[in-house]
């Protein structure tokens, strides 16, 4: 059985950042938790890609990994995937985790004409600030807050836009 919402289809988002090893058990779990605790949870088809080659096939951190496990998010079998030309055809949403990610992925898909090329900090309503990155700052808790607030912001945002 296939999630919709309440116009008849799900809305797929992808969350893209550097290497996708860091940031994505957070960007993910939080979504897909704030998505299933919402009216319209089952509408929401959650993904992430890396804009760069540089972990393709790596696992999770793991920092990243050890500090899911503790939230209670399984990140097991999870490898890093490269973004693809086809991930835009794929998806409704792209969500960056910072300025570079929005960077590469217009670079990646040549253009944006459908505009769906998204910064995670714009639904914060922190349009200049980026998600803080773990790898760099080993503050998980800072990642998860920055991740929260954009993710709130996004559902809220596909929720009115999808009742119209």
């Amino acid at each position: 059985m296939t999630n919709r919402n309440r116009r008849g289809r799900v809305t797929r988002i992808l969350l893209a950042s550097h290497s996708i090893i860091c940031k994505r058990p957070t960007a993910v779990f939080v979504m897909r938790n704030l998505a299933e605790k919402s009216a319209m949870g089952k509408s929401f088809y959650i993904s992430a890609a890396a804009t760069s080659r540089e972990a393709i096939g790596n696992p999770d951190y793991p920092p990243a990994h050890r500090k899911s496990a503790e939230q209670g998010n399984s990140c097991e079998g999870h490898a890093a995937q490269q973004m693809t030309i086809c991930n835009y055809a794929d998806c409704d949403l792209l969500i960056g985790m910072d300025q570079a990610n929005v960077r590469n992925m217009r670079r990646i898909f040549c253009c944006d004409p459908a505009e769906r090329i998204r910064h995670l900090a714009e639904y914060a309503g922190r349009l200049a600030q980026e998600v803080a990155d773990p790898w760099y700052t080993g503050n998980f808790e800072a990642t998860r807050r920055d991740v929260t607030a954009g993710c709130q912001g996004l559902l809220e945002y596909l929720t009115c836009a999808l009742d119209e």
